[in-house]
């Protein structure tokens, strides 16, 4: 069993992807980490991190060089 510790770190990573993506889809078009970050008011390397997850699981693309969009 995970302990409650590595579940809230799980559970703050979950929330950390729903923030990226509800920032792009609330956009309207496709933006910088860097944008992604201030919209959201997250530090940058917790949207890099989420951002790689979000990749790997096909919830976003990029349209062009270091732009994302939800798919």
């Amino acid at each position: 069993m995970k302990s409650n510790r590595t579940n809230h770190k799980h559970i703050y990573r979950m929330e950390t992807q729903q923030i990226v993506l509800n920032t792009l889809k609330d956009a309207g078009a496709p933006l910088k980490a860097g944008e992604i970050a201030e919209k959201s008011g997250l530090d940058r390397k917790e949207v890099d991190k989420a951002m790689k997850v979000l990749k790997k699981e096909e919830l976003i693309v990029s349209p062009k060089n270091c732009f994302w969009q939800p798919k």
